[in-house]
Formats: C-alpha cells, structure tokens, sequence
C-alpha cells in the first residue's frame, strides 16, 4: 500500500447533440480527495436542480481524514440531497431525481459509492474493471437471467432505473471499498457515455491516451450522436514527483 501517491484529474461534460439543455453535474474536489458524477432526471431546470442538489450537499459536507468516516460523512450529504430533492419534487408536483457516483481516496485505499447508473470503471494492468452496478430496471432483469447482455445493450427499458437520488423518500447507496495501486486510473462518467460507447473502445481510449482521454471519450460519445448529455471525470494516481535539491559543494 501506497500513501504517497500523487492524484491527478480532469472533468469535462458535454450537453450532447439531442439535448438542449446539461442536466450532468460533476465535482472534482482534489483537496478533499472526492470526485462526484450526478446525471438529472426530470427534464431541464427539475434535472439540473437534483443533480446540482447533489454536488452542493458534497461540497459543503466536512469529510474527515479515515476513509470509512469520510464515506459516512458523504452518505450523508447525499441522504440530505435526496430529503431536498424528493420535498421540492412533492411541493412542485413535478419528478425529479439524479444519479450519483462518487470515489473518495484515503492513502492508499479509495471507496466508490452510487446509486442509479452512472458508473465508476478502474483502468488497471490494461484492464478495464467496472467498480459499479446499474441500478437499472434491465440489470435486474440481466441479473435474474432474464435478458442477455447483448438484448440488454439495445432493450428499451435500459434507460429506466431502479434506484435515483429524490425518488423515493429513503434512498440505499451501494459502495465498495479497495486499495489504490501506482498507475490506477478511475473513470466516473454518466449514461451518455457507457450507453453508446462499448466497454471495450473504452478501454481502447484510455490505453492509447491514459489520463489525458476525457476528451477523446467525449468525442466517442459524440460521432455516435451522443442523444444525451454525457460526463466523464478522469482520477490517476501516479508517483509523487521528488525535488532533488543540490547543496553547496555538490555536482551540478
């Protein structure tokens, strides 16, 4: 385990070329080591408002240095936005919700937590590791043997979830927990990429450009049209950069 790790990112987000308006919010809060992808649902400003709900709750929550307390704390802040949200949607009769997906790094070990189908993947060793599972109404099905993944990819229900941010008024938020190794490379994104770019060009991507990719998977998304807004936050770790100071009387 290595504590001494240097943590990169890059975010970048694109309205696409279906949409009208960005519902995608994202934060990338490299002092807090936390980085966050929430993608509004509900349409225009009732979207925008719940992803955004989101990403404040984060910003303004006090994380503590253990990786396990700073989880809470974040589950926390994410509970509140889904009070928040879920009251506003009541009061103003409208639905409105938001997937999240967030990596917290501690040291040496990092945590993804998610509710909805914004994904978290780890590029490590050339391979590609999903760290998350859609809560989706088709990965239920997937996951009962009911569809395959190659009817899952085209099926007209993939876009539904089962599980959003300001839904339901008590939200469960899945997490996992791991360790961090040099050269990891996470990526947060929302549906508007995993949905029309495949795993595998994916992958592709990030092994030819590694962490300077985000805009080589935004431009992915958009030949294929990109039907919605699309985010993608890119986190690598790599070795701290020493400064070797020459004293006097030294080679230069």
């Amino acid at each position: 385990m290595n504590r001494n790790l240097r943590i990169e990112d890059v975010s970048l987000t694109d309205t696409g070329l279906a949409r009208s308006e960005n519902e995608d919010c994202h934060a990338s809060l490299p002092q807090q080591q936390v980085w966050l992808v929430a993608d509004g649902m509900g349409g225009h400003d009732n979207g925008r408002f719940a992803s955004q709900a989101i990403v404040e709750a984060a910003r303004s929550a006090e994380l503590p240095d253990g990786l396990e307390e700073a989880c809470y704390a974040l589950g926390a802040a994410i509970h509140a936005a889904n009070e928040k949200i879920y009251a506003t949607s009541r009061e103003a009769g409208k639905m409105m919700g938001s997937t999240v997906v967030a990596l917290v790094v501690r040291g040496g070990e990092f945590a993804v937590m998610w509710a909805g189908d914004s994904r978290c993947y780890l590029y490590r060793d050339d391979q590609l590791i999903p760290l998350t599972r859609d809560h989706s109404q088709v990965q239920e099905l997937m996951d009962r043997g009911m569809l395959t993944p190659a009817e899952a990819a085209d099926h007209p229900m993939r876009h539904v979830l089962a599980r959003a941010v300001g839904v339901q008024p008590e939200l469960q938020v899945d997490a996992i927990r791991d360790t961090v190794a040099k050269g990891d490379l996470f990526l947060l994104c929302s549906d508007g990429l995993h949905g029309v770019v495949d795993e595998a060009e994916i992958a592709a991507i990030l092994k030819e450009h590694g962490s300077d990719g985000a805009q080589k998977l935004i431009e992915a998304s958009l030949e294929r049209g990109a039907p919605d807004n699309v985010t993608v936050v890119l986190v690598y770790a790599s070795e701290p950069t020493m400064l070797v100071l020459a004293g006097e009387g030294s080679a230069r």
